[in-house]
């Protein structure tokens, strides 16, 4: 005689076994930015502020900014601004940013923009000058809406320079988070 008189309650306990099998199994990205392969006397590592090589004014600053709190938040690392100081530095140049439509309004007004932006990346040991990690065409992408507020020009135009500062801090979270993982794991 079966634990299970109903073949129904049967499939229903094989279905909720295999899903919690799978669920308490885990897939191993729980360990994403555990690990490091850089070398064990890297303590603090010096970044000094990132060139912008293009006409987006100040994104240098936040990006900068980013990228040093994205170390320090990591609990490993102490962070010094300026080329020494540190047992590795990080220097890096934004080399471009553009700011595409990809949805529009009933009026066909643009209403949904791709960022884009690219870097070049360098991460050097201080001591024996040797290139860890680099990357010369960084890239990273993000969509944000524009609301427009009525039909005023001006308002839309203001609306437009609040989100793109808005878009900068939520891609410079990205680039941060992206950047350290990259150079902590080796990507």
């Amino acid at each position: 005689m079966s634990v299970f008189p109903c073949p129904r309650l049967r499939a229903v306990f094989v279905c909720l076994s295999v899903c919690l099998a799978l669920l308490s199994s885990g897939c191993g990205y729980a360990l994403a930015g555990r690990g490091t392969f850089l070398p064990s006397y890297i303590h603090t590592i010096a970044i000094p502020q990132l060139e912008n090589r293009t006409t987006v004014f100040q994104v240098e600053q936040v990006l900068t900014e980013k990228i040093r709190s994205e170390f320090i938040g990591r609990g490993k690392y102490s962070v010094v601004a300026g080329e020494t100081g540190g047992d590795a530095v990080l220097n890096g140049e934004i080399t471009g940013i553009s700011v595409q439509p990809v949805g529009f309004t009933n009026q066909q007004l643009a209403s949904r923009y791709l960022f884009t932006l690219t870097m070049r990346l360098r991460f050097t040991d201080a001591r024996t000058s040797e290139v860890l990690w680099s990357d010369d065409a960084l890239t990273f992408r993000g969509e944000y809406e524009l609301q427009a507020t009525g039909g005023d020009a001006s308002a839309v135009g203001a609306s437009f320079l609040d989100q793109q500062s808005s878009a900068f801090d939520r891609i410079g979270n990205d680039v941060a988070r992206s950047v350290v993982t990259a150079i902590s794991e080796a990507f």
